[in-house]
């Protein structure tokens, strides 16, 4: 199937400062750059043809793949000044760039791609700025036997915040950690048909739109997982990810 990645947005709270111009799908996990590790998951599982919607920082995004250098992450042999790839990351990946417009929701980036999908009934959907080691062979298999119009990767909350009841004197009565909430969230990884774009209205949201849509008319799956899983929103949550890096979680690597 093809995948389509949102990787337009700005990106604010990733910023050092108000020089720092680097597009979130840049950003370094290990040796390589979000978008790469969100492609590679991808490219593991065998879905190989990317499109992406470009937005803000769609030349710095263009030139990293222009001027990719496979020696970086792969093993070579050089000889008489000559290097010989022993293996190759993206030789056989198919990428369309694509703009989608510099302030566009996810909605309508997606609208705005619908021609490169062709006559595929269904593909793959990601923000481009979350990790996993989600089972995707599983997730997929489950969605078609679901029936489902479009489904979405659940995982547990991930905020450290804690939930207060109170009474309406202001007496505290129990303190949960958001964690322990028997509640789940996006994971932000989508199968979905074409379906969804009959609930996509111009400059429209992906899931408060299409999903929220089809949820309440019993057409949405969720896949519910507890492993490894981690957002790049916060500099913490991308010292995180780089610590999953260095502890292998990440499948492909």
């Amino acid at each position: 199937m093809k995948v389509v990645l949102f990787c337009g947005g700005f990106g604010m709270r990733m910023r050092n400062g108000a020089g720092d111009v680097i597009p979130k799908p840049l950003q370094m996990v290990g040796p390589r750059p979000l978008i790469w590790h969100v492609m590679k998951y991808y490219a593991y599982h065998g879905h190989k043809e990317f499109i992406l919607c470009l937005g803000y920082g769609a030349e710095a995004i263009k030139d990293f793949f222009l001027g990719y250098n496979e020696a970086q992450s792969n093993d070579f042999v050089l000889a008489e000044g000559q290097v010989r790839l022993l293996k190759s990351d993206i030789a056989d990946w198919t990428i369309t760039f694509a703009d989608t417009g510099a302030e566009s929701p996810i909605g309508e980036r997606l609208r705005r791609v619908r021609h490169h999908l062709g006559d595929d009934r269904y593909f793959l959907a990601n923000y481009a700025d979350v990790l996993t080691n989600a089972p995707l062979d599983d997730l997929v298999a489950k969605f078609h036997d679901s029936g489902a119009a479009a489904s979405m990767l659940l995982v547990p909350p991930q905020s450290s915040f804690h939930t207060v009841d109170v009474n309406d004197g202001g007496s505290i009565t129990d303190i949960t950690a958001v964690s322990k909430l028997d509640m789940w969230e996006n994971g932000g990884y989508f199968v979905l048909s074409q379906d969804v774009f009959d609930y996509l209205p111009a400059g429209g949201d992906l899931v408060e739109d299409a999903c929220g849509s089809l949820a309440k008319e019993g057409r949405m799956f969720g896949y519910k997982f507890n492993g490894f899983w981690k957002p790049a929103d916060t500099f913490k949550e991308r010292a995180e990810l780089d610590e999953g890096y260095r502890k292998g979680c990440l499948l492909y690597t």
